[in-house]
């Protein structure tokens, strides 16, 4: 679906939960979403209910998963209530599944497991112009990918993972420029500064997915760090939950 400059990305769902309204009505064309969060904070979560909000607006989405095959990503999203058979049916989304375990390095199985078989996954990543086709790219997590790539891992032996950084931004200024949106999910506590710090300087939206303590409960929570381009009004903090068979919940922001 084509965009114009001014307009945003919709992640809908307007009628079942506020997500949509709290961001400010989207996310802005051209930008790069970072999305930062532990263990467990709900990072998944968050990208799989942008990709569903997204095709129900009529948007085309890539879904790279480090973590989930299609069977696992349609299981959890039916398990949030989210139907995505359709959405795959009628090709609005790409599911891709990155095979970065610990033995292989590739988006796909080749069969072997010869180290002189690895593959550059980012080099792999660029080239897969099919990938960059939608009008979002999720990417579910990144950090996962640079960890597994070879050539990363060598720049970061030589404390040049800043420079390597650098050198994937460019690529994905380039994907932006005609008004596309890539989204990154990244667990801090696995990555260096030097190789942090340059996503978070030039993501146009950065949010970070927190897990607050509050008396004896344990409750989630979205900062948003930063967010230019934005449509409405934008909270600097969204509480929400994660409910089997309900998905993401905006929660109140009263604390008792």
């Amino acid at each position: 679906m084509s965009i114009a400059r001014n307009d945003l990305y919709s992640i809908g769902l307007d009628e079942r939960d506020r997500l949509n309204k709290e961001l400010g009505g989207g996310f802005p064309p051209g930008s790069i979403v970072l999305i930062e969060g532990d263990y467990g904070a709900g990072k998944s979560a968050m990208s799989q209910r942008f990709s569903y909000g997204l095709c129900e607006e009529d948007h085309s989405v890539t879904l790279l998963s480090t973590e989930l095959t299609v069977g696992s990503f349609l299981e959890q999203m039916n398990s949030l209530n989210y139907d995505m058979v359709n959405h795959l049916l009628d090709e609005e989304i790409l599911f891709l599944h990155a095979d970065i375990g610990e033995s292989k390095s590739s988006f796909t199985d080749t069969g072997t497991d010869d180290e002189d078989d690895r593959m550059d996954l980012l080099k792999r990543l660029m080239e897969a112009q099919v990938m960059w086709n939608s009008d979002v790219v999720i990417i579910d997590t990144f950090d996962a990918i640079l960890r597994n790539d070879p050539t990363f891992e060598a720049l970061v032996r030589q404390n040049e993972e800043r420079q390597a950084a650098l050198e994937i931004i460019s690529f994905f200024r380039d994907v932006i420029a005609d008004g596309k949106v890539i989204v990154l999910t990244v667990d801090p506590t696995t990555l260096d500064e030097e190789a942090l710090g340059p996503f978070r300087s030039i993501a146009d939206v950065f949010l970070e997915l927190e897990m607050v303590e509050v008396g004896n409960d344990v409750r989630r929570q979205i900062s948003v760090l930063r967010f230019a381009g934005m449509g409405e009004q934008v909270g600097d903090t969204i509480g929400y939950s994660v409910r089997s068979g309900t998905g993401i919940v905006i929660e109140s922001r009263s604390v008792a």
